[in-house]
């Protein structure tokens, strides 16, 4: 999240991307030629793709496909620039439906991608509100300041404002004021509005939150980032998320609208690779023209610039007042962590039960998108999204606004991965009938909840870890994170086989389990390792793998699938604030928060636990060799290490995990 920021000087003041920008961008340099044929087509495609955050996968066209509503029928579009309080006027659609019954309640969608209408000028946004358009909302899509239709300057996910300075604004003053100007100009509305949104619309959902008008009666935070130094889009634990961050930064500021980098490499794990040390970046490409890039290599820590974005100090002492229903996947790849944190912080003041939580096997936003029957490979059973959207959005906003029915749950409700079915919850994480449990790393490669008996020296698995050679996050060639056939959605449910063989990867597993291992809660993996190197990455992984004969779906045997993750930065072992060198060869602990989970390993499978010390271009190359700030390490700093992870009675690596006992 932003807090300061300079104009960017790569742009005009209606926000055109400079001409030396494109040029970088576009791709010259020396290193890159522009892949001609393929530039219009992916700028089309892009701001398409990032509906993936508000909508479905596929461009709607005119004529409503089968199954959708055709909302041209049933709703009059009025477009209007409604003046903020400073006198920008934000771009906003109005849909009031054309026979109405009775006064109607608001449901507003603000974005920074732009509403992507269709050839008859409506937003396509409407495709993953098919559930709720026959309950009879007044919907109101509206560009964020400085995207699209909207006039003044963008920053990237502004702070909150000071509200010591009258005319200060932020994103929640800009909703405030699109709610008063709707009450008073747009007729028969019954006083009510709600609030929705999908990643940044998530984070602008919450953002309404802090100073809430008075007739917002319910908002949906719905993967929002929380903390983008800690767990969210930009940075986990401190090591850097390379390739989103890289793509998302050019994509968002380098015009308008959205806008898509050009590589000369199909193949992106190539291209990061070859780019060399991250200090190429502005010396190649940048030039210092990207604001969110700059932010990136002049907060290389957890300073004041990331604290004061994150949500937890405005949100860690609110009393909620409107109700939320926080929304996340089991498998987002983009910010799982933002939105179970906004819930647990707000939970601690939630006297009057306002906060909800739902969590199903979703990447980011597939519950607005599809029937949610499979991710991948991997099969649910039913469709997900659609109970979801039915059974759970459209009934919640129903409740709030209309007075309709009731909350469709009590406090929690979470799709059990293994099992494939929801289960409702009185609170989250659970604490009745659980009971946490250790799977400790042994000798030859197995995993066991007995604790380890060796005590010699030797008690430990090694491999080299070299930055020369990174482990992939997923399956190569790996596509750009936006351009088409793109597999990064899906990426967290790629079958790990393709790097556990690897020699800079170690794996413990237990047998065949004999009985259902079903975990409800937060997972955790404690690390006793050394490096020769003076800093590393740590990458943990709990999988489920299931059993070579597979009755169910045969070409599923054996198939490896990640259910809880995370990289820790060894810097910041101690502090995200100051990082220290790690000590050569010296045993030291690590605590990786793999998240909260509800999944059953059931019987006939095995589990196993994956480390490693790369995770490329996710995740950037750890030099290996502590230096002040990685952003800025040249080639000679990236060395080659041996890491030792230990399993011993002193020190017994493990992953602890909440045990559903049944």
């Amino acid at each position: 999240m932003r807090l300061e920021r300079k104009a960017p000087r790569s742009q005009t003041e209606h926000g055109a991307p400079s001409k030396s920008i494109l040029a970088n961008l576009g791709g010259n340099c020396g290193v890159r030629k522009m892949r001609a044929m393929r530039v219009a087509a992916i700028l089309c495609v892009t701001a398409v793709l990032m509906v993936l955050c508000m909508g479905p996968r596929r461009v709607r066209g005119a004529q409503a496909p089968s199954g959708l509503i055709d909302v041209s029928q049933i709703f009059t579009k009025m477009d209007a620039m409604i003046p903020m309080r400073d006198g920008v006027r934000l771009h906003t659609e109005i849909y009031v439906p054309k026979n109405p019954t009775g006064k109607l309640p608001f449901l507003i969608t603000r974005t920074p991608y732009g509403t992507n209408d269709d050839e008859k000028g409506y937003s396509r946004l409407f495709d993953i509100y098919q559930e709720m358009i026959p309950e009879g909302y007044i919907f109101v899509m509206q560009d964020i300041r400085g995207r699209y239709g909207s006039e003044g300057k963008f920053v990237m996910q502004r702070p909150p404002r000071d509200r010591k300075d009258p005319k200060s604004i932020d994103e929640g003053t800009d909703t405030y004021d699109t709610i008063d100007w709707l009450l008073k100009n747009v007729p028969n509305n019954n006083g009510r509005a709600g609030l929705l949104g999908i990643s940044y619309g998530g984070w602008l959902t919450t953002m309404a939150l802090l100073e809430p008008h008075p007739a917002l009666k319910a908002v949906s935070e719905q993967a929002s980032p929380a903390d983008m130094f800690l767990g969210d889009d930009f940075h986990h634990n401190g090591a850097f998320r390379l390739s989103y961050g890289f793509e998302y930064a050019a994509m968002m500021e380098t015009g308008k609208t959205n806008f898509i980098f050009h590589f000369d490499k199909y193949d992106t794990y190539e291209w990061y690779l070859a780019l060399g040390p991250l200090s190429n970046v502005d010396k190649n490409y940048l030039h210092g023209e990207l604001p969110t890039w700059e932010d990136f290599v002049n907060h290389p820590n957890y300073d004041s610039f990331w604290q004061k974005q994150a949500f937890y100090p405005y949100l860690k002492d609110m009393h909620l007042t409107v109700p939320d229903l926080n929304v996340a996947g089991w498998w987002d790849q983009e910010d799982f962590y933002g939105p179970v944190k906004i819930y647990e912080t707000l939970e601690k003041h939630d006297t009057d039960h306002l906060n909800y939580l739902v969590v199903g096997p979703w990447n980011h936003g597939g519950w607005a998108r599809s029937d949610g029957e499979s991710l991948g490979r991997v099969k649910f059973g039913s469709a997900t999204s659609k109970y979801f959207r039915a059974n759970v959005q459209a009934k919640w906003f129903a409740y709030w606004l209309k007075g309709k029915g009731s909350v469709p749950f009590k406090k929690a409700l979470t799709f059990q991965t293994g099992t494939n079915k929801w289960v409702p919850f009185d609170a989250w994480p659970p604490t009745a009938d659980v009971t946490e449990k250790k799977l400790y790393f042994q000798s030859g490669g197995k995993l066991s909840f007995d604790a380890p008996e060796e005590t010699g020296a030797e008690a430990f698995d090694s491999y080299i870890s070299d930055p020369a050679h990174p482990v992939p996050y997923r399956h190569r060639p790996i596509e750009e994170t936006y351009g088409p056939g793109s597999h990064w959605y899906t990426w967290l449910v790629e079958d790990q086989r393709f790097v556990d063989s690897r020699p800079d990867t170690v794996n413990w597993a237990t047998g065949a389990l004999d009985h259902d291992v079903c975990v409800a809660g937060d997972i955790t993996a404690h690390l006793y390792a050394s490096t020769t190197g003076s800093d590393s990455d740590w990458v943990a992984k709990l999988i489920d793998v299931y059993p070579e004969d597979y009755a169910a779906e045969p070409s599923m045997g054996g198939y490896e699938l990640m259910i809880a993750d995370e990289v820790f930065r060894g810097r910041f072992r101690n502090s995200f604030e100051k990082p220290e060198a790690i000590v050569p060869n010296q045993v030291t602990p690590y605590t990786i928060d793999l998240h909260t989970n509800d999944h059953c390993f059931l019987k006939g499978h095995r589990i196993m636990v994956q480390v490693q010390s790369t995770w490329f271009p996710i995740i950037d190359r750890n030099p290996q060799k502590f230096v002040p700030n990685i952003f800025k390490a040249t080639a000679s700093d990236y060395i080659k290490t041996t890491q030792r992870i230990y399993r011993s009675r002193k020190y017994p690596s493990n992953v602890e995990i909440p045990v559903v006992q049944r």
